[in-house]
């Protein structure tokens, strides 16, 4: 799929140093549509979809509210903790609104691996089905997610929002 001039301009505003210090793309190369349609691809390969991803991320999130900072216990064999920093970031998608600096780090004692995403992570799931760049630091993959969150099998598949 061709990249359009609005998809450029989106793919700019992720680079480093315009809304973040690192950027959104790391060291990805491929245009922003392509890196889309790639994750789009792995998600549905996987038997999942962005919306089942995304949800279940803010279940997780909502879950270790109550903990203020500390990482809390959630059965059946999960450590999290939510964290609030100063400070807002703007979707460089251009949407409405800002979105708080929330960490969730959710820990699966089971598997002895965790994983920490943003409110603005669940938001670029949710909504773009976006996971970041390649190489970018704060990347998240798809199957580590799934995995790591126990995310269920959505029972019918949503169209891509």
């Amino acid at each position: 799929m061709k990249q359009t001039p609005h998809m450029h301009k989106i793919q700019q505003n992720m680079r480093p140093g315009v809304i973040t210090l690192d950027g959104f793309l790391g060291k990805d190369s491929r245009n922003l549509v392509d890196i889309l349609i790639g994750d789009d691809g792995d998600v549905k390969r996987l038997g999942y979809n962005h919306r089942a991803i995304a949800f279940r991320m803010v279940e997780m999130r909502d879950e270790g509210m109550i903990g203020l900072g500390e990482f809390v216990s959630v059965d059946p064999h999960f450590e999290i903790k939510v964290d609030s920093v100063r400070g807002k970031l703007p979707c460089p998608f251009g949407d409405p609104g800002v979105f708080p600096k929330v960490n969730t780090t959710v820990r699966n004692l089971s598997l002895n691996r965790e994983v920490t995403y943003t409110d603005l992570h669940i938001h670029f799931i949710l909504v773009h089905g976006f996971y970041e760049g390649k190489g970018s630091p704060f990347r998240l993959d798809p199957e580590v997610l799934v995995t790591v969150l126990e995310v269920e099998k959505p029972e019918e598949d949503y169209p891509f929002i």
